[in-house]
Order: structure tokens, then sequence, then C-alpha cells
């Protein structure tokens, strides 16, 4: 389409009346009403502060009481950003490990398939353990919790989520022992982009869900396994094996 940008092409977050644009519109229309409200904010502390101890003390407590709320309101926009762009946050989690687990002596293989099971975000290999990452966001008023063992999002299940992770990381588990000739076993993991977290990191339908960082500090102190240098490194190559690179499908003994 003539005007269209071919770096949002066909995305849903872009176009009119999705979630995304409703939720920016809305942004954009509150700006008044919160510069209003900050305004109103740092003229009381002013006027309270300065009264209280001196002008110049309600100067400086009224600035840093606008900065705080404008930090606020910034946070706020900015945890949707992965969700307003129409993405699940896979990219952001991309450079989080690589700042993180990777400079830690890690392994980490991206964008990886899983025949019939679809794609792993990232396969973290370490002296813990092995584990498979997913990405989802969520929109900002979305409530992500666990009830008795299972996962809800705004209070229904998400069997479907839960079921084809699961199934991802056990075929992924299955492909990679096969080429290692050794018994692995691969964890899976939900990164959470944006919504509301009750609680994390937190683990529903055997799965554990956090905010990127959290995860990689859950992931850090929970190990699964025990595996020496030289076993992640061999674990490492029988996944890079077995698992092709985004679509390309290459059964894993051709690969080897």
């Amino acid at each position: 389409m003539i005007g269209s940008s071919i770096y949002l092409r066909d995305r849903a977050a872009f176009t009119g009346g999705s979630p995304q644009a409703v939720y920016e519109d809305l942004w954009q229309r509150g700006r008044k009403g919160r510069l209003r409200t900050r305004a109103i904010l740092a003229g009381a502390t002013l006027i309270l502060c300065g009264l209280l101890v001196n002008a110049v003390f309600g100067i400086l407590m009224a600035v840093l009481v606008a900065s705080a709320d404008a930090y606020v309101h910034w946070r706020v926009y900015h945890a949707s950003s992965v969700w307003r762009r129409g993405l699940r946050g896979e990219q952001r989690m991309n450079r989080v490990l690589r700042y993180t687990l990777e400079r830690r002596g890690h392994r980490v293989l991206y964008e990886r398939t899983v025949p019939g099971h679809g794609q792993a975000d990232q396969l973290v290999f370490g002296p813990g353990g092995v584990w498979l990452v997913h990405n989802e966001a969520w929109q900002p008023d979305a409530e992500i919790s666990q009830h008795g063992g299972r996962l809800f999002i705004d209070g229904r299940t998400q069997s479907a989520l839960v079921r084809g992770l699961t199934a991802r990381a056990d075929a992924a588990a299955e492909l990679i022992s096969r080429v290692a000739e050794v018994p692995v076993k691969v964890t899976p993991v939900l990164a959470v982009h944006g919504g509301k977290i009750v609680k994390s990191p937190f683990a529903a339908d055997g799965i554990v869900f956090a905010p990127p960082l959290k995860l990689v500090r859950w992931m850090s102190r929970n190990p699964t396994a025990d595996h020496s240098p030289d076993e992640v490194e061999a674990i490492t190559r029988a996944a890079v094996h077995a698992l092709p690179i985004g679509g390309r499908i290459t059964p894993p003994a051709a690969a080897a």
C-alpha cells in the first residue's frame, strides 16, 4: 500500500481499531490531564515545603515530585512497548541473555525450530541445565497469575499455550538426547513482557513465568542438572544438529 511502512507491514498492532491503536490514542488524549495533575502535585509540594522549611527546599521538593510522577508514567508506558509494537518480546530477551548468561559462560541458541512443534525463541545451555525460553507480551492491564497451580490470564486458563510450550520442550529434549546419545532434560520457561504479574517469578502448569531479568536470575539460582563445561558444549553441539534454524527443517541424522 502506498504510504505504508515496509518495517510495519502486516502487523496487526498498527491497524485502526486494534487494542494497541486504541491504547495509544487514549494515552495521547490523557497527556493534558497528566500534565495538569503533575503541576498540581508540584505546586502543592512547593507551597507546603516552602511554608514548613524555606523557598529553596520547596522548589527542590517540587522538582523531585514532578520528576517522580513523570518517571512513574514513563515506566508504565515503557512496560507496554513490546505489546504496543505488536511483538512478543524475543528480541528484548535476546539482548538480556547476551548481556547476562552468555557473559557468564552459558551458551544460547536463538530461533531454532522444533520440528512439528514450532519455534523455540531461545535455548539456554549452562552448568545448571537446559531451558527453552518462550516470550509473550500482554496488554498493560492484563492480570497474569496462578491459582491452584494453573495459569490464568484475566481469569481465564491458558491450556493451549501451556500444552504447546510443554510439548515443544519435551520434543526438543528428545531430539537433542538422540543426537547427544545421553538423556537431556529441557525445562520450559516463559518470559513475560508487559501485563500485571501478581507475583513473580511463579510456577504454573509446570512452567515458570517472570519478566526477563527475574527469569534470568531464577534460571541461575534453580539448576535442573549438573553439567560440566565439556558436557555443556557437547549438548549445545547436539542441539545445533538436532534443531534447524528458523523454518529450515533437516532431519537430525542428516545434519550430523
